[in-house]
């Protein structure tokens, strides 16, 4: 679900990798559509490859997303413009086991305001990772 989409640090917004050269990337903005060149200066973070820490271990963002995704019904989340302690104790309702002491507001309001991107331009589709998980169970014989 989330794979070709990318958090550039500086930018704001996501984006959906477009195509790849020597230097650089082109990218388009989720938002916008605007098409811009990055280069391999610029810190590039693939929404597939983050997590949020937690007590246990570490969750992928996709499983953050899909517990906001079930939590809301499918709706808007708290707004990521909410008061430091509204962000926590909602984040601890999505994920009680988050990791209080590694996982910053600033890193709640990026979980948030990328779900909110995500859900606005209907980019969930939960139902390829359940049919992934359904392939990778044996078969009853």
């Amino acid at each position: 679900m989330l794979k070709g989409i990318l958090a550039i640090s500086g930018q704001p917004g996501l984006f959906r990798k477009i195509a790849e050269a020597k230097n650089n990337i082109i990218v388009e903005s989720i938002d916008t559509g605007k098409r811009m060149p990055v280069y391999s200066t610029s810190k590039i973070s693939a929404l597939e490859d983050i997590a949020v820490y937690t007590d246990t271990g570490e969750v992928t963002l996709n499983e953050v997303f899909k517990a906001i995704h079930e939590k809301e019904g499918g709706g808007n989340p708290i707004s990521f413009k909410s008061a430091p302690e509204q962000l926590k104790s909602y984040f601890a309702e999505v994920l009680p086991s988050y990791d209080r002491d590694r996982v910053y507001v600033s890193d709640i309001k990026k979980v948030i305001r990328w779900y909110e991107i995500l859900l606005k331009h209907d980019l969930f589709d939960f139902t390829e990772e359940e049919n992934d998980e359904e392939a990778d169970k044996p078969a009853d014989k």
